[in-house]
């Protein structure tokens, strides 16, 4: 049975992944390719439920109900973090311009009052733009840790969702395929029998 403290990531089959969702006072980075549909999976999340969550986009115009946040300092980002449901898009943004002591001291320290009253983060990282190093240690900062990854097979497009971190918690033991459809992204929630 799901535990009814979790909030819902808006994907339910990722839901059933994660034993009902995401659990409160949780940090959560999500990985991949600007391609992979990363956005797609933290606008789900934000929009899930009341809204009641902040939307903090730095890399591009807003949408309609986000905050823009290009230019924002750790101390009016983390400011402007309201409400239960957090996405930061992106963590790539801020290790690119603050370095990454910055960034991992804005993930584990500014933002703790947040993450103490209840909330759930969710950070954007894009792969491919860092160091093996500065991804450990944005790893490490993490409390959950979902990797998104494609593949193309001749003329197929393979698509898996791996939960590669899950403190507290066991770690499922399989990647989850899933596509990208027109409302954001659908996982698989049947297992093959081989």
């Amino acid at each position: 049975m799901a535990d009814r403290t979790r909030r819902s990531t808006g994907i339910a089959g990722l839901d059933l992944a994660l034993d009902g969702g995401f659990p409160p006072s949780t940090r959560v980075i999500v990985s991949g390719s600007p391609l992979s549909g990363l956005e797609l999976l933290a606008g789900q999340f934000w929009e899930t439920g009341d809204r009641g969550g902040t939307y903090l986009m730095l890399d591009t115009v807003p949408q309609e109900g986000m905050t823009d946040a290009r230019g924002m300092d750790p101390a009016a980002l983390a400011g402007a973090m309201q409400g239960d449901r957090i996405v930061v898009d992106s963590l790539s943004t801020l290790v690119r311009e603050w370095g990454i002591d910055a960034a991992a001291r804005f993930v584990l320290d500014d933002t703790r009052e947040v993450i103490e009253r209840g909330a759930t983060i969710i950070y954007l990282l894009y792969t491919g733009l860092h160091s093996p190093a500065e991804e450990v240690r944005m790893m490490r900062a993490a409390d959950i840790f979902i990797t998104l990854r494609q593949q193309i097979h001749g003329n197929e497009v393979e698509r898996t969702l791996a939960i590669e971190k899950y403190k507290d918690a066991n770690v499922p033991q399989r990647v989850i395929p899933y596509h990208i459809v027109a409302k954001g992204l659908e996982l698989s929630t049947t297992s093959r029998v081989v």
